[in-house]
C-alpha cells in the first residue's frame, strides 16, 4: 500500500513542477525544458528530477545549474500547491534522453526512404 501512495505522490509532483518550471523566470531555464522522470525517496526526504531540454545537452545543464539555485522557491511552491505533511528536498540531474531519441528518429527517418524503394521493387 506504501507504494501506490509513493507513485501518487510522484506523479503529483511531476505534474506540479511542469507547471512550476513554466512559472520561473530565470533566462537560464529553457522554455522547452521537460521533466523526464521523478524518483521520490521512501520516506519522501528526497525526490530526484530528471530534466531535459529539447535544444540539447548544455542547454540541459545550464538549466539545471539555474534550477538548483531556485529549488528552494520551487520546494516552497511545491508544499504549497500538494498539502504535503513532509515537503521532499529536490535535486535536479540532467539526462540527455530527448536529445537521444530525437537522433534515434533521423536515423530511422534515414533508413525509411531506401526501404520504401525495395519494397516497390520486390512487388
Amino acid at each position: 500500500m506504501a507504494g501506490f501512495k509513493i507513485n501518487r505522490i510522484t506523479s503529483d509532483i511531476k505534474i506540479t513542477l511542469s507547471e512550476l518550471l513554466r512559472e520561473v523566470k530565470d533566462p537560464r531555464v529553457s522554455k522547452l525544458l521537460s521533466i523526464v522522470k521523478v524518483d521520490v525517496s521512501g520516506d519522501l526526504s528526497y525526490a530526484t528530477v530528471y530534466v531535459s531540454a529539447i535544444e540539447g545537452y548544455e542547454a540541459t545543464v545550464n538549466s539545471v545549474k539555474a534550477l538548483k539555485g531556485a529549488s528552494g522557491y520551487l520546494r516552497r511552491e511545491l508544499g504549497g500547491r500538494l498539502k504535503l505533511r513532509k515537503v521532499p528536498e529536490l535535486r535536479f540531474v540532467a539526462d540527455d534522453s530527448i536529445e537521444q531519441s530525437a537522433n534515434i528518429s533521423r536515423i530511422i527517418e534515414s533508413f525509411k526512404p531506401q526501404n520504401e524503394d525495395n519494397a516497390d521493387e520486390e512487388l
